[in-house]
């Protein structure tokens, strides 16, 4: 099941975040701790955020900011098994007119997946615009 978070659900996505994180490769620029406020003071009550749940238990997120696909993050457990094209059919529905995000250039199951939905890569950083210090790369969606 795909819902609307609510505040309870804060620490269990957070968690998802961090586990699913750590499989990237990439340096974290902020501390368990930061994440999880993060979650509870920030994403959860000021962004449109939404998980899915399978017994009570958080299995990804998909966080929205405006046109940005800010977040969508899935517990590790659960990739491949069609969760992420939900949270993308779901980002697609909820912003019709487009979408845009971006993601690490090391992360080419992210790439390959983001692709095969429609985006295109638009534009590479050499990643001094980010906090983690990692290239990136900008992808855009448009119906």
């Amino acid at each position: 099941m795909i819902r609307r978070a609510v505040a309870a659900d804060a620490p269990a996505a957070a968690e998802v975040w961090l586990r699913s994180f750590a499989t990237l490769g990439v340096r974290r620029a902020h501390s368990e701790d930061e994440v999880r406020a993060w979650f509870a003071q920030v994403v959860v009550p000021r962004l449109e955020t939404w998980v899915s749940v399978d017994g009570g238990a958080i299995t990804g997120l998909l966080v929205l900011d405006g046109p940005e696909l800010a977040q969508l993050y899935l517990d590790p457990a659960w990739r491949g098994r069609g969760l992420g094209d939900r949270f993308v059919a779901l980002a697609k529905r909820r912003r019709p007119g487009g979408l845009e995000l971006r993601t690490f250039q090391v992360n080419e199951p992210a790439r390959r997946f983001y692709r095969r939905h429609g985006f295109t890569e638009v534009a590479w950083s050499d990643g001094t615009d980010n906090e983690e210090g990692e290239p990136d790369v900008r992808l855009v969606w448009s119906p």
